[in-house]
């Protein structure tokens, strides 16, 4: 992938590249590691609203009704102690939504480090929680990453939360850059 804001640089680096390797001109790029890159004239927005119904449909969720926030705050887990609830099917949904959190989601990157703890012995609190989740992104589905082409501005926000009331005290902190209105 080749990006530049100057036409002709990009032109002579395709010409330069080209005689140095073998390669095509596949044109502008519409979709890149599964990602959707959409153009308009305010910039571009990067979206997975298809892997995110595809993965609804291979777990199951499809038929859900959604939901508005992708944890409730007010549910405080813990490591389980006991058996382990279907910890294969729990671990391939946490692999899901982690790429979708690293691509174009960073709305679900609290909720998904969260579960993810409990990956190697899940309990239903920890599935109730993955389903809000999920449920969760099935009305988000059309949520894209937009980066407008003005101001490019970069900015970054940080947060940190003592967390207290389960088996894991300890500090939670987290950043965001971004560029142009949207995060990278």
């Amino acid at each position: 992938i080749i990006l530049g804001n100057n036409l002709s640089v990009v032109i002579k680096t395709k010409e330069f590249l080209s005689s140095q390797f073998e390669m095509k001109d596949l044109g502008e790029a519409d979709v890149i590691l599964g990602v959707k890159v959409i153009r308009n004239s305010n910039g571009i927005s990067l979206s997975q609203s298809h892997y995110v119904k595809k993965v609804l449909e291979k777990f199951n969720v499809h038929d859900d009704v959604p939901a508005k926030t992708p944890y409730d705050v007010s549910i405080h887990l813990c490591k389980n102690l006991g058996k382990s609830v279907s910890q294969e099917e729990y671990s391939k949904i946490i692999g899901s939504v982690m790429f979708l959190m690293n691509c174009t989601r960073p709305d679900i990157a609290y909720v998904v480090s969260r579960l993810s703890h409990y990956t190697h012995n899940p309990c239903s609190e920890h599935w109730n929680a993955l389903r809000r989740s999920l449920k969760y992104l099935k009305g988000t589905a059309d949520l894209a990453l937009h980066y407008s082409k003005f101001p490019v501005v970069l900015e970054e926000y940080c947060d940190a939360n003592w967390v207290e009331g389960n088996d894991e005290i300890r500090s939670t902190s987290d950043y965001v850059f971004t560029m142009g209105g949207g995060a990278i």
